[in-house]
């Protein structure tokens, strides 16, 4: 049976209490009594619970992390910045991967409730307003993570994904392209439907191109290299001549579809850009152009604001959004 605080304080001979002050308030407690009830804890193998301390003081020392895939590395980035500005700050960040899935992220919240969670960070399937405004109201704050919250009454940390899919068709056809596929899925998602919004405006100033949409099943590298394989199958000329993916991932599943079979050449026949600028990109069989996040910027913003927020409830609302980079590489322009 696991030692108590009890056994503690009959073993060092002093009050509960005292053991109380040892292990939260050493200062108020004399080094002789410190160090007795020290060697208590040692001897006996005391673990302090700390999930009762938690519930004594209405809040514990972690942080909800909801994403939408934990297999895109973007996500993976974006819980080490959000975990590092937690470690500074004395506090653990607990991840949670709903898997575009409503059910598996309305769980999520419920347990970072039932765990009296410092705070919760999400990137929503859907509309989630009301069910962050209840948690509020019992006193866990919530941020928006790679989603703009200027109409939901939250704060949100995220990427403008309108300017990103502009700054990668624009780019595309800054290189003569004119026959532009964007390659997507989920289109509910709000980043997937911003990015061709974005790549929409930038074909409408041009008078001679074209954008067609091009559906996967999902938004993974199988998914990809599916999307790629169809692409293929077409005649040579009914193909587009230049790609552009919602994430990395499928553009590196598209890559690997296209080089695979020698039929297309990238870039000569088939320009291709990615959006997240992840690790694999710069290190793909033909280096990969991106539109580069700030991932871990916006995980550790979002913590920051977060904090504040628990802090002082009464502060205003923030909306920060961050502007994306375009990195150019080897996949989108001809030598």
């Amino acid at each position: 049976m696991a030692a108590s605080v009890r056994d503690v304080a009959q073993l060092a001979k002093v009050s509960v209490g005292t053991v109380s002050n040892v292990l939260n308030r050493p200062d108020k407690v004399a080094p002789a009594t410190v160090e007795r009830v020290h060697r208590a804890i040692d001897e006996l193998g005391f673990v302090r619970n700390d999930a009762a301390r938690q519930l004594r003081a209405g809040r514990s020392k972690t942080i909800g992390l909801i994403v939408l895939d934990v297999r895109n590395p973007f996500f993976t980035e974006l819980a080490r910045g959000a975990e590092d500005e937690a470690a500074a700050n004395q506090l653990a960040v607990i991840l949670g991967n709903s898997d575009d899935d409503s059910d598996r992220e309305a769980a999520y919240l419920d347990l970072f409730e039932e765990q009296r969670a410092h705070g919760i960070l999400i990137t929503p399937i859907g509309d989630v307003t009301e069910r962050l405004e209840r948690l509020r109201a019992h006193g866990t704050p919530a941020v928006l993570v790679d989603r703009s919250g200027a109409d939901s009454g939250f704060s949100s940390v995220s990427v403008d994904d309108i300017a990103g899919g502009y700054l990668a068709a624009r780019h595309l056809l800054e290189q003569g392209r004119r026959r532009i596929a964007y390659i997507g899925a989920q289109f509910e998602i709000r980043q997937v439907a911003d990015r061709l919004e974005g790549a929409r405006r930038a074909v409408t100033e041009v008078d001679d191109a074209t954008l067609e949409v091009i559906s996967a099943e999902g938004l993974t590298v199988l998914d990809g290299r599916r999307a790629g394989e169809r692409i293929l199958a077409r005649p040579a000329t009914s193909r587009p001549d230049a790609l552009f993916t919602v994430n990395d991932l499928m553009a590196v599943g598209v890559l690997q579809a296209l080089v695979m079979t020698g039929a297309v050449r990238v870039p000569d026949d088939m320009a291709l850009v990615g959006y997240d600028d992840i690790d694999f990109a710069s290190a793909a069989v033909v280096p990969l152009t991106s539109v580069r996040q700030p991932s871990r910027l916006i995980g550790s913003t979002a913590v920051s604001v977060l904090l504040e927020e628990a802090a002082d409830p009464s502060l205003e609302r923030r909306t920060i959004v961050f502007q994306p980079e375009l990195v150019v590489r080897a996949s989108s322009v001809r030598h």
